[in-house]
């Protein structure tokens, strides 16, 4: 098959960036013509495709320049039009697979696929196509008010940033494509989701059911093979870990409290806008836990093998993330907040723990559970949580991906 894959970044940004990357190259291997589309970045790694992607814009330090064409690319990209006919003129895919392409490039691709009866299949890796700020989640709490197709209540809580004109521009976005143009709607043959909490989501929000598939996402970690090595100084024994970005979504207040009560080692591996904040009140409640900064791939495959277990404390509803099938597939004992697809693969008491969102003291009580358990608990829950990830494999992902090309091409 010759297959079109497109994202807005081309480099391991975040869990779907890897995902598509990942997905690109094992198509290659099997034998199949992938062609990517992309934005242009400076961290981009080499593409003999790279000719085709469109010019770099940002949304957090934006230049005049940024600021000038943030509108045109967000509602409806003239440039990404252009230069993906020319791709599709010059490759000829057979079928192509969107990942993320808000706002970086923008739906205007997919009225060109639609023009020249190449099918779109679109994978679901955050809550975009129903949310305006892609999260379901506003200061501090879960967020549905946009549901149905009430994209003000963007405006009125600021949810993009909290910045009245983001949010504005996010509202008219949501209008556009979903009540105006429903360009989503008309020209996606199939959207995959990750989790049957992100499929009953968008369901709800109106997404015919029979538009929508759930396919897992895979645990990666495994084709890599670094020499296990725990003999950083530096790494205290006996630690729970956090590893992922430092944003309030994710919950870390809250674990370093629960650290707090129970005196539990944490280290917390990553970076993020409020990591400041966390190392402030970290030692202001003289917290155990350590903040170890981002680490690489094979520097973090250690770390998770040489800790006692891994918290997922997330008070936003987590579609799927890959954090959670790692860990998993290096036999380790998973401790997650019940919300969004988290309990679909942790079953409390069985494969892992899970306590209620946002809640410290329930946090805490697990950790205390977890520490009480004795050496053969703790190994039946870890063999059990090996188990479950081999549900999850890159070849059981990888079959489901291509039957859903074969059916969708036959059925053009």
């Amino acid at each position: 098959m010759k297959i079109l894959q497109v994202n807005q970044y081309y480099y391991p940004r975040g869990g779907a960036d890897k995902y598509f990357l990942d997905l690109s190259r094992t198509l290659i291997d099997l034998g199949h013509e992938v062609a990517v589309f992309s934005m242009k970045h400076p961290k981009n790694e080499d593409s003999r495709w790279s000719k085709y992607f469109i010019s770099r814009v940002s949304f957090n330090k934006q230049s005049l320049k940024d600021m000038i064409k943030t509108p045109g690319r967000v509602l409806y990209s003239l440039e990404a039009k252009r230069k993906f006919k020319k791709l599709l003129e010059d490759f000829k895919p057979d079928i192509i697979h969107c990942h993320n392409i808000y706002n970086h490039i923008s739906p205007s691709i997919l009225d060109v696929a639609y023009a020249k009866k190449i099918p779109v299949i679109m994978h679901l890796h955050d809550y975009k196509l129903v949310c305006p700020n892609h999260m379901l989640f506003v200061k501090g709490r879960y967020c549905e008010e946009c549901r149905p197709n009430k994209y003000y209540n963007c405006v009125k809580n600021k949810c993009i940033k909290n910045s009245l004109a983001g949010s504005v521009l996010a509202c008219l976005e949501m209008y556009l494509h979903h009540n105006i143009l429903k360009i989503y709607e008309k020209k996606v043959k199939l959207f995959i989701a990750p989790s049957e909490f992100m499929k009953n989501t968008v369901i709800n929000f109106g997404q015919a059911e029979n538009q929508v598939k759930v396919v897992y996402n895979p645990h990666n970690l495994m084709k890599q093979n670094p020499d296990f090595n725990d003999k950083d100084k530096t790494i205290p024994n006996n630690y729970i870990l956090y590893f992922g970005r430092l944003s309030e979504e994710k919950g870390l207040i809250n674990l370093i409290e629960a650290s707090s009560q129970t005196k539990q080692t944490v280290l917390i591996a990553g970076s993020g806008p409020e990591e400041e904040n966390l190392k402030k009140l970290t030692e202001k409640l003289k917290a155990p836990v350590k903040f170890i900064g981002f680490k690489s791939s094979s520097e973090l495959i250690n770390i998770i093998k040489s800790s006692q277990g891994v918290v997922i404390p997330s008070i936003w509803a987590e579609n799927m993330p890959l954090s959670l099938m790692e860990s998993l597939s290096l036999s380790k004992i998973v401790i997650a907040s019940r919300i969004g697809g988290l309990p679909e693969i942790i079953k409390d008491k069985e494969n892992g723990l899970l306590f209620e969102p946002g809640n410290s003291e329930d946090l805490a009580a697990k950790i205390n559970y977890f520490n009480n358990l004795s050496l053969n608990n703790k190994m039946i829950l870890e063999k059990n949580a090996e188990q479950t990830s081999k549900l999850f494999s890159v070849e059981k992902n990888l079959n489901s991906i291509i039957d859903i090309y074969k059916n969708i091409i036959t059925k053009i």
